[in-house]
């Protein structure tokens, strides 16, 4: 579906998609798959899951003649819940790989989100010969400073206090107020698609990896865990020399006028790194515009041959930064 669809037809909230599941060190991961050819692999993050790509991962399969792949996170949409609640970064990381081997994916290009930017550039660094390229957007590789929440600073604080518990498990604060609350077009949230992101937490128990990942934000140098777990990133970046894209909304909610330097920062690490801009949105664009996004991610593809097409380069429907 072209863009100037989505400008006047609202994304589609429906999920028509086969459910697969896969053991991954003992956890039944739930995935989606379309199409067939090179893979490209979709990783979400708080407090998403494969439903997140549903307008934008078919989009890209059918114009790059690729296969897109989304998997939920243990915790997250269909993917089964840890009976000791033991949510740990080491864990996620450990899944992810464990889900790339099990499904034999080579020459991945990577798309990550929120948490799954972490995620899956832990894996491009760990496995480089593995991965072609990486798609970035709303996410963080670096240890965050609070002057980066701005006026979220307050919330996020309330979130990795005690009073986080009653906030995100008990009173859903984050699916039902921050997910809907971080999208510019606000009539994209419909109750459809509300209701399809609250279906995975029905119970104060089953909201505990939502209130986890904020407690597992690195920010100024805590906890140690992610501290240790991004350096490790940051100091194989430079070793990285394969395209990265970094798709930048406006206003944004990670990258803002304010947190802009982060990318300058990045961009010195990351010899390939390219900034697209993606035009309003803030923390959700896969709501906010998945037709725009799907197009960012296709033309780039098919611009950088990832996938060995014919580039046509008078076809790129973007504007680099």
């Amino acid at each position: 579906m072209r863009k100037e669809q989505y400008d006047s037809e609202r994304p589609s909230a429906a999920f028509p998609f086969e459910s697969r599941y896969v053991d991954v060190l003992g956890h039944r991961i739930h995935y989606i798959e379309e199409g067939r050819g090179a893979p490209v692999l979709y990783v979400h993050g708080n407090p998403t899951s494969s439903y997140l790509w549903r307008n934008v991962l078919p989009a890209v399969a059918a114009d790059t003649r690729g296969r897109g792949i989304a998997l939920d996170l243990p915790g997250f949409g269909r993917s089964g819940k840890l009976a000791d609640g033991n949510y740990t970064l080491d864990l996620y990381y450990r899944v992810l790989e464990g889900f790339i081997e099990k499904l034999g994916l080579k020459d991945l290009v990577l798309v990550l989100h929120d948490w799954g930017g972490p995620l899956g550039m832990m894996y491009a660094v760990r496995h480089r010969d593995d991965v072609k390229a990486v798609a970035l957007m709303e996410t963080f590789l670096w240890d965050t400073s609070w002057k980066d929440y701005g006026k979220f600073k307050a919330v996020f604080k309330l979130f990795r206090s005690p009073i986080g518990y009653l906030m995100i498990q008990v009173m859903n604060f984050f699916v039902n107020k921050i997910l809907p609350g971080s999208v510019v077009r606000k009539e994209n949230m419909t109750r459809e698609v509300m209701d399809h992101y609250r279906q995975p937490f029905p119970t104060i128990a089953s909201r505990r990896p939502v209130r986890i990942f904020p407690k597992l934000i690195p920010i100024e140098g805590r906890p140690e865990t992610s501290r240790l777990f991004i350096e490790e990133i940051e100091d194989n970046l430079r070793r990285l020399d394969i395209p990265v894209l970094w798709i930048k909304a406006t206003p944004g909610a990670i990258i803002t006028s304010n947190t802009e330097y982060r990318l300058v920062a990045l961009a010195a690490r990351l010899p390939r790194l390219m900034v697209m801009k993606f035009g309003p949105g803030l923390h959700y664009l896969q709501e906010d515009d998945p037709g725009r996004l799907a197009e960012l991610i296709a033309g780039w593809i098919k611009g950088q041959n990832l996938h060995n097409l014919p580039p046509e380069i008078d076809k790129i429907l973007f504007d680099a930064a």
